[in-house]
């Protein structure tokens, strides 16, 4: 209720942000219970200390920043704190210490170790290169330095896996404050470690993909990176499919027309950040004409130019949401051999929205796992697509900007292991 003083000024009391937290912890439980079991989730437990810390919020900026922490502490890579009726004024409270920044480079771990996958803009000028060992940062350890970014980005990023979280860290994850340094031990080989200086000025954070793409690929559309396809050195048709958009069943065809002709086919998933597209248009891109493939559902062949040749699958912890879907009809439909540094980041789920007491905002979290039949009725969310073999990128190979997935893609094209996947192409008719 209003005070009379307000009412004679006309100023708006302050939201009960306490009521908001206790509704969200409340309503998240009982909304996205089957979700927090699955995941081990003591609810209670995470998300109370957040209830007490409400007492000390001081205005509509702070209340978005601690709901953000609150739903990360769900593991929900989709969960998002929206703007309710009365929330589209509020802004987030601007950090002073500026604006940050890329390091222009990302790393992979091979064999328990970090390495430098790849490099532009601030690393490169700063001396790194692809395959080097990451020993220490700023005096650190790299492990102990790693694990507390990881603390840090976790808790206010929700991520429906453990290797969602680790793949985040060691790209966006590694972003800095313009201006800042850091200071990094490396080493190439069993050389000695060297140290060097890295100073944050302008770098992208978004992944891309592959740590190195074959040469000489084609985008669908011009200017445009959802779908980019050509060959590989040793003549086997490549796509890789960066994003999910609701054209994807029509541009396949596009690719395929091109590509269609080789003997066997990289689909590449890595940093596929999802969308959304016909589901059985897609995947009867992948049946030969006339044809219909029976995985558990029936999947007719579809479009002018399918392919049902053989098909390795790549992806990795930032093949997220509908890259998922569209990665585990290879795997667990069993169109394909699946390879990976990790499984993908598990986050394919069915939604809802949860309003807030104050109108300021609402919760946008998953309650269900889609793909229901994958993972031996598990579903993707919080496990993901897992591949039939895990592959990391050898550091050898980046030194010498070599792409080790997409190698070993190859290597299984040219001796496919049949007897592990359940499509066969000479099933189906399919001749090349």
């Amino acid at each position: 209720m209003l005070s009379l003083l307000a009412l004679a000024l006309c100023i708006p009391t302050q939201a009960d942000y306490t009521a908001d937290v206790r509704v969200a912890i409340e309503q998240i439980e009982k909304q996205c219970g089957q979700l927090i079991t699955a995941k081990k989730i003591d609810w209670r437990k995470v998300a109370e200390p957040l209830l007490a810390d409400a007492a000390g919020v001081r205005n509509d900026g702070e209340h978005w920043v601690l709901l953000t922490r609150l739903i990360a502490r769900l593991e929900d890579g989709h969960a998002q704190v929206q703007p309710g009726p009365k929330g589209e004024h509020v802004q987030w409270p601007e950090d002073p210490r500026g604006e940050k920044t890329g390091a222009g480079m990302f790393w992979c771990k091979s064999g328990g170790k970090f390495y430098v996958k790849n490099v532009w803009n601030n690393a490169e000028r700063a001396g790194l290169q692809p395959g080097m060992e990451v020993v220490e940062v700023d005096g650190v350890p790299i492990e102990r330095w790693f694990d507390a970014r990881l603390k840090e980005v976790c808790d206010r990023n929700s991520f429906s896996t453990q290797q969602h979280a680790f793949f985040f860290t060691t790209h966006w994850g590694l972003e800095e404050y313009k201006g800042s340094t850091h200071k990094l031990s490396v080493k190439k080989g069993k050389g000695k470690a060297s140290e060097r200086s890295l100073t944050f000025e302008k770098a992208s954070t978004a992944p891309w993909g592959p740590a190195f793409f074959p040469k000489e690929l084609k985008p669908v559309r011009a200017g445009e990176d959802d779908l980019n396809f050509g060959f590989t050195q040793k003549g086997w048709g490549y796509i890789h499919l960066r994003r999910c958009p609701a054209t994807l069943p029509e541009d396949l065809d596009l690719a395929l027309a091109e590509v269609g002709s080789a003997k066997g086919l990289i689909l590449d998933f890595r940093a596929n950040g999802g969308g959304a597209f016909d589901h059985d248009a897609y995947m009867g891109r992948f049946v030969p004409k006339e044809q219909v493939y029976r995985p558990g559902p029936e999947i007719k062949s579809a479009g002018p130019n399918p392919y049902g040749g053989p098909i390795v699958a790549i992806i990795d912890g930032n093949t997220r949401s509908a890259g998922e879907t569209a990665a585990g009809f290879f795997k667990d439909d069993g169109r394909g051999y699946v390879i990976g540094e990790s499984a993908t980041a598990g986050m394919s789920s069915q939604k809802t929205t949860i309003d807030l007491p104050s109108g300021l905002f609402r919760l946008y979290v998953s309650t269900h796992s889609n793909r229901a039949r994958y993972n031996g009725g598990q579903g993707l969310e919080g496990i993901g697509v897992i591949p039939h073999e895990i592959v990391e990128y050898d550091p050898g190979d980046l030194d010498q900007k070599v792409d080790t997935l997409t190698e070993r893609a190859e290597a299984l094209l040219a001796k496919f292991p049949q007897k592990k996947v359940r499509y066969d192409p000479k099933d189906f008719g399919w001749k090349r």
